[in-house]
């Protein structure tokens, strides 16, 4: 014997139910009472921790590139700027005022530069990648490829977590 339950539902979805159960040609309550079986199955638990699993782990392949790219752009600054340190001589204060307007010229450039290839979307992790794996580029235009130049982890590494010291 079955137990009888009154509900009130929001006049859209209780019309919605009915569209539902005339399509179905069932009674509304099989199809309310076979959605609440289905909410309160473990089977639908289980379903919904799934879901969660695999967002979370996407979300964590993200942050790890994430971090790469930090870790590349901060090392590539860094290298940069410590040789920019050792290969500058230092000015003489008579060449100071046009040496101030020749960086000015050169950042405003540098800034044009950064916002077309932006635009464009390129990016120094690519081609750095492109670089070093040449083969995987090449590969990438066959439609048989794995890798593409849009691959965020040309390395195969992505799931391998690097522990930094």
């Amino acid at each position: 014997m079955k137990s009888r339950f009154n509900c009130y539902f929001d006049p859209k979805l209780a019309d919605r139910l009915t569209e539902l159960s005339l399509r179905q040609g069932v009674h509304r309550s099989q199809i309310v009472e076979a959605a609440v079986a289905s909410f309160l199955s473990p089977d639908a638990l289980d379903r919904q921790e799934a879901a969660y699993v695999r967002r979370l782990d996407r979300l964590s392949r993200q942050l790890e590139r994430i971090e790469r790219d930090l870790t590349i752009a901060i090392e590539a600054q860094a290298l940069f700027v410590r040789f920019w340190l050792s290969v500058t001589a230092p000015l003489a204060p008579s060449q100071q005022a046009a040496a101030k307007a020749q960086g000015a010229q050169r950042y405003q450039s540098y800034i044009e530069t950064l916002g077309r290839r932006l635009q464009r979307g390129d990016s120094l992790v690519r081609e750095i990648s492109e670089e070093i794996w040449p083969e995987r580029r090449q590969a990438a235009s066959t439609p048989t490829a794995d890798f593409t130049p849009d691959d965020p982890d040309p390395s195969g590494d992505e799931g391998r977590r690097h522990d930094r010291t």
